[in-house]
């Protein structure tokens, strides 16, 4: 899904208060070619204004509203070690339509303490959190070995949509959409072109220039 790409080159658009967009510049930011963007846009309904392009501020309302960003979405974060804490203590999810509600440690000795404006509270209060909160997505970000206790007690919670951070693969019953984020793969991939870039070898002079002339047929 293309669509929360767009949305985030169109937040940084609208962060320098372009009111118009052309499709080859939000190709360029979202890292898609044009013919895509007029593509996936035109499912939206927005085929945008020939010399013009599409109106920044529509446009987002058209993908808010398709992501389901202008639902009030409650989360609840399972972990609060460094990651945990991040997550709890960062801006933006609160202007995309995600509200943290609850922060949860299955550590005795973190339970009471504040995050931002949260107290930590106790795994095992989890089922009672979930319920009188309306909590839509529960995010783990615990130690490995605790990701697929984690899953279960918020699937027994009643919480269907799952987001993994813990570096370990978990499963969830059919009906529950579970997405992981490995950090430690997506450096991996980087390193892997960073490689391939550091030991390709470098262009001569007439190669940059376009000069060199190619060898000679045999």
């Amino acid at each position: 899904m293309r669509l929360p790409l767009y949305y985030r080159a169109l937040l940084e658009i609208a962060d320098q208060e372009i009111g118009t967009v052309s499709s080859e510049r939000l190709a360029e930011l979202a890292g898609v070619n044009a013919a895509k963007v007029r593509k996936d846009l035109s499912y939206l309904g927005s085929y945008g204004t020939r010399g013009v392009g599409y109106d920044v501020d529509h446009l987002l309302h058209e993908i808010s509203r398709e992501l389901g960003l202008t639902h009030d979405w409650p989360v609840a974060i399972v972990g609060v070690g460094n990651l945990g804490q991040a997550l709890a203590n960062y801006r933006g999810f609160g202007a995309r339509g995600y509200r943290i509600v609850a922060v949860v440690d299955a550590d005795p000795q973190k339970v009471g303490r504040t995050v931002g404006d949260l107290t930590i509270e106790s795994l095992d209060d989890l089922p009672v959190i979930a319920r009188s909160r309306d909590v839509a997505i529960g995010i783990i970000a615990t130690p490995a070995h605790a990701a697929q206790e984690v899953a279960d007690r918020l699937v027994d919670a009643g919480v269907t949509s799952i987001l993994n951070f813990a570096p370990t693969v978990v499963s969830a019953p059919s009906g529950v959409s579970l997405r992981k984020v490995d950090l430690a793969i997506e450096l991996q991939i980087l390193s892997f072109y960073q490689q391939r870039r550091d030991s390709s070898p470098p262009l001569s002079s007439e190669s940059r220039t376009g000069e060199a002339t190619a060898p000679a047929a045999r």
